[in-house]
């Protein structure tokens, strides 16, 4: 995998980006030639490689948006073609606005019709040899441990978790193998059998990496075999690390004050905070302009089914950066006495006390829509942890070791938990959240704020995670 802005992106996904991109291209020059070729007036190839890097980036978006680039996208070939369908009809929406909008300055309908189509029939073909070719960037894997920390290893089940990786096998460091709690056929050898040389094994093997997952380092770790086998270019990482890569959350099982502390990661800086201001400023006004007729229809519907004695807006008290609380405003989609006996509960699926007009506007998010309000005042920004209850948040620091890490940081309407994790309503759902929180506590940036941004475009369309 490559670290891309801090953050994790698998080396097959962006050769796959890389393909598309290039296929986009031919697209262009493609329907460039059919409209000079039929005589049309006007190409809008004023300046080529501007109009086919913004026919790209556009397409690209769209495909990202509509999840055709997350690793664990796992749906048969039907779904996928409407996924891409459904990308495509995003991003020519996109492209004839451009071309209404400033027709001298992009491609024409001609072209951006004819490049869509050609695109649109090389992509497929391209996710067709996507899926029967298999991942050439796969890395071979060995773990030093065959404990409990091992196991954390053995139980990734799914593709996705293993994507790019595979492990081979466990070396065993204990003189006992009672205390190898992995099962006997993964395990590959023992530190501690004479006739077992752990860097013979490795290059003998061609292994690409080694992830140190030992439950007890001293005096057992082969530091002069790791470094022989380092020095011959085989990545050496710990198990959190490995974790972190391959899930997209840092695990909270074995984690240590020591973990944050001595971390590459969790940088702050004026320069990051004036981007993401900047960022929050314009996407919410963007947003607010766009969605404006929304919030009338909307507003009238609450009014209506609540035969006009009900509020339209629904104020909470929520935990912020620094512990700070202020007053998260929302569409109310719940009754007006939905807590008349003033204790704090999560909602539930299919929560009875969810409107009609609420049920649809929960789905769509569009209850979330308010929000704006509090990012262009600074309490929220557009991306970050969901902002909690002050009451859950007391009960969630006594029950989650480093859930008050989360506050270090300002709450936002979208992140990184919300795109990887369905809706939490339970003390453990709020700890899995909490390892996508850290993960992106410890890689926030631009970068992974117009990522979340863009993907959050496929959970609102798809309904995932919604109460």
């Amino acid at each position: 995998m490559y670290k891309v802005f801090g953050h994790y992106i698998p080396r097959a996904l962006l050769v796959l980006g890389l393909c598309e991109s290039l296929i986009l291209f031919i697209s262009v020059y493609i329907g460039a030639s059919f409209a000079l070729g039929s005589g049309s007036r006007g190409t809008g190839l004023q300046h080529p490689l501007i109009d086919a890097s913004l026919f790209i980036a556009v397409m690209l978006i769209a495909m990202s948006a509509m999840g055709l680039y997350r690793r664990d996208l796992r749906d048969r070939f039907l779904t996928i073609s409407f996924r891409v369908f459904l990308s495509f009809l995003m991003g020519l929406t996109v492209l004839f606005a451009f071309y209404l909008i400033y027709p001298q300055s992009i491609l024409n309908s001609n072209v951006i019709f004819i490049g869509v189509v050609c695109s649109f029939l090389g992509i497929l073909c391209s996710r067709i040899l996507w899926s029967t070719v298999n991942n050439p960037y796969v890395r071979k894997v060995i773990v030093v441990g065959a404990g409990e920390k091992a196991q954390m290893l053995e139980g990734l089940r799914r593709k996705s978790d293993l994507y790019g990786v595979e492990i081979l096998g466990y070396i065993n460091t204990q003189n006992d193998d009672n205390q190898c709690v992995i099962g006997t056929g993964r395990v590959v050898g023992n530190l501690n059998c004479d006739g077992f040389n752990l860097a013979d094994y490795l290059l003998r093997n061609n292994i690409d990496e080694i992830v140190i997952a030992m439950d007890e380092r001293r005096a057992n770790l082969p530091v002069n075999d790791l470094l022989e086998v380092r020095m011959r270019g085989i990545q050496v990482i710990e198990v959190n690390t490995f974790m972190e890569r391959q899930l997209g959350k840092i695990y909270l099982s074995s984690l240590k004050p020591s973990s944050f502390i001595f971390s590459d990661g969790f940088k702050k800086n004026s320069f990051k905070r004036v981007n993401k201001r900047l960022l929050d400023i314009v996407s919410s006004l963007l947003i607010l302009i766009l969605t404006l007729p929304m919030w009338l229809l909307t507003a009238l519907a609450i009014f209506v089914e609540s035969g006009g004695r009900g509020s339209i807006f629904y104020k909470q008290t929520r935990m912020g950066e620094n512990n700070r609380e202020f007053d998260v405003l929302k569409f109310r989609s719940m009754r007006e006495d939905a807590e008349k006996d003033g204790v704090a509960r999560w909602a539930s699926a299919n929560d009875t006390r969810v409107t009609r007009v609420g049920s649809f506007i929960r789905k769509t998010r569009i209850d979330e829509l308010p929000q704006l309000f509090n990012v262009l005042k600074g309490d929220m920004s557009f991306v970050g942890p969901r902002p909690e209850r002050p009451t859950f948040v007391k009960e969630l620091e006594d029950s989650i070791p480093f859930y008050s890490l989360r506050q270090h940081i300002k709450p936002g309407i979208t992140g990184w938990a919300q795109i990887c994790y369905p809706y939490g309503a339970s003390i453990n759902d709020a700890k899995e959240k909490l390892q996508y929180d850290l993960y992106y506590l410890k890689h926030h940036s631009i970068f992974l704020d117009m990522l979340i941004l863009i993907q959050t475009v496929e959970v609102i369309l798809f309904q995932k995670g919604s109460r």
